[in-house]
């Protein structure tokens, strides 16, 4: 992940309460997202596509997670004229997502151990 600091920002903007809150949040949206996305790629839907990268590079947007939100609004800008590499864009999207929830989750998990 480019940014390893951006769950450490959030935690120390929010209290712990907040921050699971966060990450829940964020999870529901990411795992809603990221299957639209996987659809609409399979399906060779570039609007679907384009429109659920939106959402997610919005959401990541929200939490801090740049190389995620950079991946999807660089996938969102490729959906139209790109419709074969979809799949491969899904793919990075799907690391980059994975990342920022295990950091988020890390995060959480620190906290409750404190």
């Amino acid at each position: 992940m480019n940014e390893p600091s951006f769950a450490a920002q959030l935690a120390e903007d929010l209290g712990p309460a907040d921050l699971r809150h966060v990450l829940e949040v964020f999870g529901r949206d990411v795992a809603r997202l990221t299957g639209v996305l996987r659809e609409a790629a399979a399906g060779d839907d570039a609007i679907g596509f384009r429109r659920a990268a939106h959402g997610l590079a919005g959401a990541a947007g929200a939490v801090g997670a740049r190389a995620l939100e950079q991946e999807c609004r660089k996938a969102m800008a490729q959906a139209e004229t790109k419709l074969g590499e979809l799949s491969a864009t899904m793919s990075t999207i799907d690391v980059l997502a994975e990342d920022a929830m295990r950091e988020l989750a890390r995060f959480v998990a620190a906290l409750d151990a404190s």
